[in-house]
């Protein structure tokens, strides 16, 4: 199975732990991109999707807590905060917040790498059939379910994490309506309107990898009162 590695997107204002973080992290295997505060990060997320946040707490203007509540009210991306404020308090504030998990500084490399491989397990695999079909056509892209690879042509299609298991949900129960908090059980989260709000934005960027007009899926559904529906040709 060709896999690719998990994209991270670090945020702290201190060039010398960013640079450090980034070498450390690229070296075990993750696509790594860095922002130097909120504002920065905030240019870099409008125009790609990330597998994992790491974000420091205490930076100047925005800072992790505001900018992890802002994240968390449109998507569903792990969040993982640094602080050098260790007490139970602010770990509950930033887990309320929003955030997958909370390391206070400083820290141990190794236990950040443990820590964001634990996140990232979290996410379910979806069992398959072996009769099951092996590829599903949506008109111009097809969706190889064994490969969890997605091809318009002979271009890939990337997918992000949670848009890869959104289509592995999907493509285990291809013609039935998935409900939106099953989604987000599946998906690992806690339940709650805001998280069933996140997966519909979730939905709509899948909608605009594989909809010719994702104003009216023609693949991925919308089914009244029951949820979401992938239907292939």
């Amino acid at each position: 199975m060709i896999e690719v590695d998990p994209h991270l997107l670090i945020v702290d204002d201190d060039e010398r732990i960013r640079d450090l973080l980034k070498k450390f992290l690229m070296r075990n295997g993750f696509l790594v991109s860095a922002a130097r505060d909120a504002a920065h990060a905030r240019r870099i997320l409008s125009g790609l999707d990330f597998d994992l946040i790491v974000m420091d707490v205490m930076m100047p203007g925005e800072d992790g807590m505001s900018l992890t509540r802002a994240i968390r009210e449109t998507s569903m991306t792990p969040i993982l905060l640094l602080t050098a404020k260790g007490e139970t308090e602010d770990r509950i504030k930033g887990l309320e917040a929003g955030a997958d998990d909370y390391l206070p500084k400083p820290f141990e490399p190794k236990e950040l790498l443990l820590r964001i491989n634990a996140i990232l397990r979290r996410m379910p695999e979806v069992s398959e059939a072996d009769t099951a079909p092996k590829v599903l056509h949506l008109g111009p892209i097809r969706y190889d379910i064994d490969r969890g690879e997605m091809w318009q042509g002979d271009e890939i299609v990337r997918l992000t994490a949670t848009e890869s298991q959104l289509m592995k949900i999907f493509a285990g129960t291809p013609g039935e309506a998935v409900s939106r908090t099953k989604l987000v059980e599946d998906l690992g989260r806690d339940r709650g309107q805001a998280q069933e709000r996140a997966v519909d934005v979730q939905i709509t960027r899948l909608r605009r990898k594989i909809e010719e007009d994702p104003k009216q899926p023609r693949y991925l559904q919308t089914v009244r009162g029951a949820g979401y529906m992938l239907a292939p040709d």
